[in-house]
């Protein structure tokens, strides 16, 4: 083991850091516990203790003494020559050992292979790139990207479409190795630094984050440093070096010709370094942005420390235990390491959610959903677990106070919020219309023979509202009548006819078969005749439809209606949907200023998932408020689970110029927050799991 001294406290007072290079292991000693060590030989602990409150200005007792060397004997940094010590160690590597379910649990999210030893390549070569170390080349790269940006300015377009241009496997094969080389060289800056420093950098390899692999650089020893600048140098290294080759990069394309080799440069000039500093400088999970604010603060272990801070001020503000803070820290530092173990706490929150569930969409549907309860059970409840058994332990200490009378009040509100049934009304887009309405669309690809109505005449019911024609269904009704004249005479000639007798019934089958055929051709035919289908009003006619012109299947041509009154289509999400029943109240809003409220009455809800929206006013892709894409069909898929519901018996007996959107608020059964959202919950796992 190693000592070496180690950067002062902010007040001044030095420390060391404590190297255990079997463990690969650093610890950060007091100046106290400096000195003791430093008299450890003596052998007995108020000796070592009347010692150095004699030779220094400390005041030590034999009790700080005692707690060091339980300190050293627990990290395993004594030498074990008694049979005690051997038990110790015993039931401490008893400790590590993991059953295999645990030892999933531990390293699936973040596991390190090492790969390489580099300290023999990074001696040779490091002569090699000194000159990376001094001001002039830093100063040189700096002038090569504002060379190179003001080259790409002069042919932006071509640069803004060079990924577009290069979806070919060779193209992304030029990718993949640009992006490759810029993680390997980000890698390779922590390691020539950290060796220019004196560190020792035993391993190199790939940290499989969530089963995805990443390079890593094993750099602890920069913890031995007594300078915080070479600390920071050496954590800044890796992006750095990425943006050196995004500099470079950026120049080298304005000359390279079209190609895999000019996409894979495109890559190191614009995404790769952007993707580092997402990801990299992000001070709450351990990458390079938390060991640079560590060293930039002086804070070792900052994470650890930081949250002991945040439950400290958790607990003070909620109970106000009155509990001394775990280490003394001017008021301006710890406010802000406390807000920092806050923000850790949110990000790390919803980052460990988003990881369940791309764990949830990366395995088969059972194995992801058990894969993600495990992941959020382990790295979300199981923390806050533990915190709550704490505060249960120490109820004892509680006492009637402004911290707790303040958390009384809070808790009564949360519970009002998320435990009464206050809330019952259901809000969803709707669509209000007459009472009889109905869209008449083309059955079939055809053309339009004769036009029979305009916008807004009145039709009788049975009505021709529009002929259609089809010159490929007549030619094929007229085959069909053709095959099935000739099949007649065959069968009124089979018993004058040795070869027709020797078909048997199957002649007659044949015929009957081709009658069945001409019959169901004349009905497709008649469905070109549109009719109205009740007597009413035309409406949503295409004034621009004339006849002669080719029309789609499908395709709506005009529509009807008729009659007093008014009924609509509220479509609502599957939480909502326990909560509605037939009789239900409705009150529809328009969105129009000038439209009445329409009370009305739930008719009916339709149990089954819209596969398609027939209301396009509702569907986003038209400004509505359901998510929804357009099929190749034209159709609109809703992109969350949608229901319909009914409604009429509304109190407006006059009718609607033409259909009106809006919200509906429906007096469905109150519910609780809470008890929405165990519904909600399980809804999606009954639906994801296939139960």
């Amino acid at each position: 083991m190693s000592l070496n001294a180690a950067p002062a406290t902010p007040d001044g007072v030095p420390n060391w850091t404590l190297h255990d290079p079997a463990a690969n292991r650093f610890y950060q000693l007091s100046w106290a516990a400096f000195e003791i060590l430093s008299r450890w030989p003596l052998g007995e602990a108020e000796a070592i203790a009347a010692v150095v409150n004699e030779e220094t200005t400390l005041d030590v007792e034999a009790a700080d003494v005692v707690a060091l060397a339980q300190f050293l004997a627990e990290h395993h940094l004594t030498v074990a020559a008694t049979p005690a010590d051997t038990a110790r160690l015993n039931e401490a590597a008893a400790r590590r050992r993991l059953s295999l379910p645990k030892w999933l649990l531990n390293n699936y999210l973040f596991l390190r292979v090492p790969l390489v030893r580099p300290m023999p390549f990074l001696r040779r070569a490091s002569p090699w790139i000194g000159f990376v170390y001094r001001p002039g080349f830093w100063w040189f790269t700096l002038g090569v990207a504002a060379l190179g940006l003001y080259l790409v300015t002069r042919q932006w377009d071509s640069f803004a479409h060079t990924f577009r241009a290069y979806t070919s496997w060779q193209g992304l094969l030029g990718l993949g190795v640009a992006l490759s080389f810029a993680k390997v060289l980000h890698e390779l800056g922590h390691a020539f630094t950290a060796y220019r420093h004196g560190c020792r950098v035993p391993t190199m390899g790939i940290a499989l984050l969530v089963l995805w692999p990443v390079l890593y650089t094993d750099t602890n020893e920069a913890w031995k440093l007594p300078s915080r600048r070479a600390r920071l140098q050496i954590g800044a290294a890796g992006v750095l070096a990425e943006l050196m080759l995004a500099a470079y990069a950026t120049l080298l394309w304005n000359f390279l010709p079209d190609g895999p080799l000019r996409a894979g440069v495109f890559m190191l000039a614009t995404s790769t370094w952007l993707v580092t500093l997402a990801i990299n400088a992000s001070p709450f999970t351990r990458f390079d942005g938390y060991y640079l604010l560590s060293d930039w603060l002086n804070v070792p272990n900052l994470h650890e420390r930081t949250f002991a801070l945040g439950r400290w001020w958790l607990r003070e503000r909620l109970f106000g235990f009155g509990d001394a803070p775990p280490e003394p820290l001017p008021e301006r530092h710890r406010r802000f390491l406390i807000g920092f173990a806050l923000a850790t706490w949110l990000y790390r929150f919803v980052l460990f959610l988003a990881i369940a569930l791309l764990v949830f969409h990366f395995f088969f549907r059972a194995l992801g959903l058990l894969l993600m309860a495990v992941e959020i059970g382990w790295f979300l409840v199981l923390p806050i677990a533990r915190e709550l058994a704490v505060w249960w332990r120490r109820r004892g200490e509680l006492r009637w106070q402004r911290a707790t009378v303040r958390t009384a009040i809070l808790a009564g509100l949360l519970a009002l919020v998320l435990l009464v049934p206050w809330q019952g009304a259901v809000r969803a887009p709707a669509v209000l219309g007459q009472a009889l309405a109905q869209t008449v669309y083309t059955p079939r690809p055809a053309r339009l023979r004769e036009l029979a109505v305009r916008e807004g005449g009145q039709v009788a019911a049975g009505a021709l509202l529009a002929q259609l024609e089809s010159p490929e269904l007549d030619y094929q009704l007229k085959r069909a009548e053709q095959d099935a004249a000739r099949l007649q005479w065959q069968v009124e000639q089979q018993p004058f006819d040795d070869e027709l007798r020797a078909l048997g019934p199957a002649l007659r089958k044949r015929w009957e078969t081709a009658r069945a055929t001409v019959a169901g051709y004349r009905a497709e035919q008649a469905r070109l005749s549109l009719r109205a289908p009740f007597a009413g009003r035309v409406v949503d006619l295409d004034p621009t439809l004339h006849p002669g012109e080719w029309l789609k299947g499908g395709e709506a041509l005009l529509g009807v209606v008729g009659g007093d009154g008014v009924k609509g289509n509220a479509f609502v999400g599957e939480a909502a949907l326990p909560r509605l029943q037939p009789g239900q109240r409705v009150t529809f809003l328009a969105s129009l200023p000038e439209q009445q409220d329409v009370h009305c009455t739930v008719s009916g809800i339709d149990r089954l998932n819209l596969a398609a929206l027939d209301e396009a006013s509702v569907a986003s892709v038209y400004g509505g408020e359901i998510p929804s894409l357009r099929r190749p069909d034209g159709t609109l898929a809703p992109l969350e689970s949608t229901f319909r519901v009914r409604f009429d018996g509304c109190d407006r007996k006059q009718a609607l110029p033409r259909e009106s959107d809006g919200r509906v608020a429906i007096a469905g059964e109150s519910r609780s927050l809470l008890g929405r959202g165990v519904r909600w919950l399980g809804a999606i796992a009954r639906r994801e799991a296939g139960f």
